[in-house]
């Protein structure tokens, strides 16, 4: 008999497919803001009319626009933000963006709720994970200000709680948590993301298949992300190859970002990922890969790896992604090429002699040590590294 506990998470709604000046100014009027200040990527407020939207839904409570969010969340860049946000008083935060952009809306919220005002003070609230995969979370005063999340892309982080915020001096990126660092609200605009570069919102709905096939056959897997993660599965596969065959399709957009959502339901109960997971952090951090990519390059050799403990499950995810009685990684790699994307590290710009390196900080991810196949140390990453060049 199976036994376990559902947590449900401090968030107070998801709206979808609602158009999004309609749906932001239902929610400024629900939360009773007063003074936003919106953080966006800067192409979009360059380039596009999304902000300039949201900047006549919020009229006098537009508090401030942050447009200068590095990849992978530069902790330098988030203290300036929380800095400015402080500034104007601001009483909520507001993300038009993916990934970075959201997770340095949660940065802010902890800057402001612990008095952060200086990059080196973040020394002192982030996660500290030991080779053996202990970790150790200092004390985190709740954020004194919560946020809305419109995302761009798909990587499914507005839907939980921890940041990844790098230092971009040690070149390592960190975690940060807080359980209401998670946005209070997200909308989901299919047509918000029309503008994300075809790569980048392609990219990040592997990075939500990764979710969903690592929370499948996860050690500590559970019955509600089961359900959502195989219909998130079902909803990407044909969703992603509908977008490259027509980028136009809003319903075909709508099911991504549906999919991307029902993806991270493991992640807010505590259902522990895998290798991909652990390993695309530091590529990340370390050698400047995108998220979606690093997902694109490791979950098929990561699944071949573990294929020996937890076939059942794999097998599960091929039948979800179309391909009843194959292999889950083959199924993987087929989507990735199907969308044009790269398969290898070399591809996404990977030297040969990071690779050590990178074999060395992965054993300080969380999820390296909760792999289903134990990895024992760095000699394993090294192999899977190996297995994905």
């Amino acid at each position: 008999m199976i036994q376990g506990v559902h947590r449900y998470p401090p968030m107070e709604r998801v709206i979808y497919g609602i158009p999004l000046v309609e749906a932001l100014a239902q929610e400024i009027d629900r939360v009773e803001a007063n003074a936003v200040y919106v953080l966006s990527s800067g192409t979009l407020a360059r380039q596009t009319d999304v902000v300039d939207r949201v900047r006549g839904v919020l009229g006098n409570k537009f508090a401030g626009l942050c447009a200068k969010i590095g990849a992978h969340t530069p902790r330098i860049d988030v203290v300036a933000a929380a800095n400015a946000a402080r500034e104007v008083g601001a009483d909520a935060l507001l993300t038009v963006g993916g990934g970075s952009i959201t997770d340095a809306a949660k940065m802010v919220s902890l800057c402001l709720g612990n008095d952060v005002t200086d990059p080196a003070q973040l020394d002192n609230f982030r996660a500290v994970i030991r080779a053996d995969g202990r970790t150790e979370r200092p004390p985190v005063k709740p954020p004194a200000v919560r946020s809305i999340a419109v995302p761009t892309t798909l990587s499914a982080g507005e839907f939980n709680s921890p940041a990844g915020c790098t230092d971009t001096a040690r070149q390592v990126k960190e975690s940060y948590l807080h359980p209401l660092m998670m946005p209070r609200s997200v909308i989901l605009d299919p047509d918000a993301t029309v503008h994300t570069p075809e790569w980048l919102f392609l990219s990040t709905g592997i990075r939500a298949v990764d979710h969903a096939v690592e929370d499948i056959c996860s050690i500590n897997p559970q019955p509600l992300s089961d359900g959502t993660s195989l219909h998130a599965l079902r909803l990407l596969s044909r969703g992603l190859r509908a977008v490259k065959a027509d980028p136009g399709d809003l319903e075909a957009r709508l099911d991504c970002q549906l999919g991307s959502w029902m993806s991270i339901m493991g992640s807010q109960n505590g259902v522990q990922k895998g290798a991909s997971h652990g390993i695309g952090h530091v590529l990340g951090g370390t050698a400047g890969v995108p998220h979606g990519y690093t997902s694109c390059v490791m979950l098929p050799p990561v699944l071949r790896f573990n294929e020996s403990v937890n076939a059942e499950r794999q097998a599960w995810v091929a039948d979800a992604m179309g391909c009843p009685g194959g292999k889950a990684a083959d199924a993987v790699a087929a989507l990735v090429a199907d969308l044009g994307l790269p398969g290898t590290l070399r591809d996404v710009g990977v030297k040969p002699e990071q690779l050590d390196r990178i074999a060395e900080e992965s054993m300080h991810d969380r999820w390296v040590h909760t792999n289903p196949r134990k990895i024992a140390g760095a000699t394993d990453v090294r192999a899977l590294l190996d297995a994905a060049w």
